[in-house]
């Protein structure tokens, strides 16, 4: 019994665990603004937390099967809901970030368009000019390539979210379907369990009513014999 205590107290520590570390890379994702390939590292440990922490909640599910708990069903069922509302946290984050991105990127193109330049030249130096022309065709190219790979992995992440999503519903319709299974067959079980119990109860009785027949059958017999004896007495005295 120790030890299915302390295996039950650590699922539901590694759970909070895995929670609280998925939050807090939620959080950090809010307040991410670099680079994109950093932004994918942040991804990864997310849905690795993610992942570590459905297989806590399958764990526990499994825990509640062996056992017959209903409380730890209500528990898993609860730990579902919140995993199903941490996802979508996660994926909104995403999407925030990767707009935020965009819209930062789309202001620094701005801020280096043909206008601002002319403003920022030496005058009479041609050279400077042709130079500085070349350097913001040359920035605004590589912003307008980094703008497109933004949008390109802000649809990639968003698509992968959303298998994520379909998957884990599909994983929690099928739960949802084993758990209503488990549910029929341990009432089955009762049921049977009710019966034997009756039956045994019959059993005993009818063991009793055994006992008295033996007894009552035993005390016919010394009757009759005391009476053959009391005849054969009489006759031959």
């Amino acid at each position: 019994m120790e030890s299915h205590k302390y295996t039950l107290s650590s699922i539901r520590q590694d759970i909070v665990d895995n929670n609280l570390h998925v939050k807090a890379i939620i959080q950090d994702i809010l307040a991410f603004r670099g680079s994109i390939a950093e932004l994918d590292t942040l991804n990864e440990a997310g849905r690795g937390k993610l992942a570590a922490l459905r297989k806590c909640i399958e764990r526990l599910d499994d825990w509640a099967r062996d056992e017959g708990d209903p409380n730890v069903y209500k528990e898993v069922d609860q730990h579902r809901e919140q995993f199903s509302k941490t996802l979508q946290a996660f994926r909104k984050a995403n999407i925030s970030t990767m707009l935020e991105i965009e819209k930062q990127q789309k202001d620094e193109l701005f801020a280096l368009s043909p206008d601002s330049e002319l403003r920022q030249r030496h005058p009479g130096g041609g050279s400077s000019s042709t130079s500085s022309g070349g350097a913001t065709k040359s920035n605004r190219s590589t912003l307008l390539s980094q703008q497109e790979s933004v949008t390109d992995r802000m649809r990639s992440i968003s698509q992968q979210l959303s298998e994520t999503t379909q998957k884990s519903a599909a994983t929690l319709d099928t739960l949802i379907t084993s758990s209503t299974a488990v549910e029929g067959t341990r009432d089955e079980l009762l049921n049977t369990a009710g019966t034997i119990s009756q039956s045994g109860k019959l059993l005993k009785k009818y063991g009793r009513r055994e006992c008295t027949d033996k007894i009552l059958l035993f005390f016919a017999f010394a009757f009759f014999l005391a009476c053959v004896f009391y005849i054969v007495q009489k006759r031959l005295f």
